[in-house]
């Protein structure tokens, strides 16, 4: 057994002061005011080891050019075969960086290119190959609004669609197909994953921007039963729709926080659309977008959470407790608890201090990452 002192520690779900974090191998014993190990640490501020919701890190790679990167494949819109795994490659360098500012884990999911991009893939940063790193699933990627009908995408094979109008009828004529098809072992690969969206046994995590784009998702929704997450929404500025996800408990993984709008659909996009989703109380998490945002900078876009409202313990709880859920995680990460994961870090100052840094970082109960 180890244990390791926090003069303040956010568990993820509550704040306590100078206790020990006691950990035995990869999983978390207890936290207690006296230890229950050897003390190999002790800190100003203990917290989870941050997730990353949703991402492109090794498919989209620190030192390679566009054009080599694994994001969208070209040969049809609608791709459910696809698996983020199989290009997800973990000699990428942003994996290290991630890992020195407490960002463990990553929901890495296709780009936006198709209607419908492919499997997700939870991963542990620190997997020395894929194998090794996968985790679990967490939903089919979809994609509406401007990407999918984009003259980038049009450009490419397969059946492409030059509209948003376009985009719906596409993925509507393949769920019609399946409804109609009586008989199970009849369906396809392809049509058997998206049998399993139409089941709900599968959640379309949907890469979506702006309020109409989210209306005419909903309307998808409404017609076929769908279980979604809505994926960015950037340019919401109205709180009608973030009522409305609210009301229907459709969570938010919004972000890329910080970056610049580089489409028209993206006009709308401040930080200050963050104090508009947070009053209306719907459930979100927080992701980078990872390249857009790079992965290493999770942790600080959260102080626009702060400017916003939210208390520090609430900003955390943001990419530990409230992405594992949104990502169905949270059985064995998301926050300090018995028999969750031994995977957090380690703070000798204000970890909201642009100036402060992680001095240790643990993933399973091993020293991934300690300053020197």
């Amino acid at each position: 057994m180890l244990s390791i002192m926090g003069q303040t520690v956010y568990t993820g779900e509550t704040v306590k002061k100078n206790v020990y974090l006691n950990f035995n191998g990869q999983k978390i014993d207890s936290i207690s005011t006296k230890p229950k190990g050897d003390v190999v640490g002790k800190y100003k501020v203990i917290t989870p080891s941050f997730i990353d919701a949703h991402c492109h890190i090794g498919m989209f790679r620190a030192g390679e050019p566009p054009n080599e990167a694994d994001v969208n494949d070209h040969m049809d819109s609608i791709l459910p075969l696809l698996d983020a795994l199989d290009s997800v490659q973990m000699d990428d360098t942003a994996f290290q960086d991630s890992i020195e500012y407490g960002v463990l884990y990553s929901c890495v999911v296709p780009g936006s290119g198709n209607i419908i991009g492919g499997m997700s893939a939870v991963i542990r940063n620190y997997g020395y190959d894929t194998n090794e790193a996968f985790i679990s699933r967490a939903g089919l990627k979809a994609a509406f609004g401007y990407n999918p009908m984009s003259p980038y995408s049009r450009e490419k094979k397969g059946r492409r669609a030059s509209t948003r109008m376009g985009c719906i009828a596409i993925l509507k004529s393949e769920f019609y197909k399946i409804q109609n098809e009586k008989k199970t072992e009849k369906l396809s690969p392809e049509q058997r994953i998206l049998k399993d969206v139409l089941d709900r046994k599968l959640t379309l995590r949907v890469h979506v921007h702006k309020s109409d784009d989210i209306a005419a998702v909903l309307r998808l929704v409404d017609e076929f039963n769908l279980k979604i997450t809505i994926e960015h929404a950037c340019n919401v500025y109205r709180k009608e729709t973030f009522a409305e996800l609210a009301k229907r408990k459709i969570p938010v993984v919004c972000g890329p926080i910080e970056g610049v709008g580089t489409k028209v659909e993206l006009k709308n996009m401040n930080w200050r659309n963050l104090k508009i989703m947070i009053d209306s109380g719907v459930k979100f998490g927080v992701m980078t977008d990872h390249d857009v945002n790079p992965q290493c900078n999770l942790f600080y876009v959260t102080r626009h959470l702060i400017r916003s409202g939210l208390s520090k313990e609430q900003a955390i709880e943001s990419i530990t407790k409230i992405n594992a859920e949104i990502l169905g995680i949270d059985n064995i990460l998301g926050s300090l608890k018995r028999n969750k994961w031994a995977s957090f870090t380690c703070w000798n100052g204000d970890p909201f201090s642009m100036l402060s840094f992680p001095e240790k970082v643990y993933g399973e109960g091993k020293v991934l990452f300690e300053e020197k």
